[in-house]
């Protein structure tokens, strides 16, 4: 559904833990996220490059943006390796990068050949960053993202 410039589908992501840990009763959604941009990130726990590249990424974002009204939310994708890429990695992965945002799990649905966020968002792995503007629209889905030039993007817009 989604490709750079096209409107963010709604997530449907339906188990989350929240930025303290908590498990929510009720899945995150994108307004939830504020009303500016947003940055999702999808992973994977067994991820070299995730863990590597990905969350380090992830954390220079977030300190940068964050307090600027940028919207956050990480996404596991379990797209294989169901038995090492489990719910209960949520809060490992927030709690090592210091990141207090709404962690999703998102397995295959039955019957689907993806998860959600995958089908819904069309990214082919992970480290996966995408952008949506405060208008909405996906404006950058891809595997790596320049940190710092997003954070200087932002701060002038």
């Amino acid at each position: 559904m989604a490709a750079p410039e096209q409107s963010a589908p709604e997530l449907r992501v339906s188990q989350w833990i929240g930025g303290d840990g908590t498990k929510l009763d009720t899945p995150v959604t994108l307004s939830q996220l504020g009303q500016g941009p947003k940055i999702l990130f999808a992973f994977q726990h067994w991820c070299r490059g995730c863990h590597l590249h990905g969350f380090p990424t992830l954390q220079r974002l977030h300190t940068g943006l964050a307090p600027k009204g940028v919207g956050f939310a990480v996404i596991q994708t379990v797209f294989e390796g169901e038995h090492e890429n489990t719910f209960e990695k949520l809060r490992a992965n927030q709690l090592q990068y210091e990141l207090p945002v709404a962690f999703g799990h998102d397995p295959i649905p039955p019957g689907a050949r993806l998860p959600t966020f995958m089908e819904d968002y069309r990214t082919r792995g992970t480290p996966w960053f995408s952008v949506i503007d405060a208008e909405g629209a996906v404006v950058y889905s891809d595997f790596q993202i320049d940190a710092d030039k997003l954070v200087a993007h932002l701060e002038r817009a």
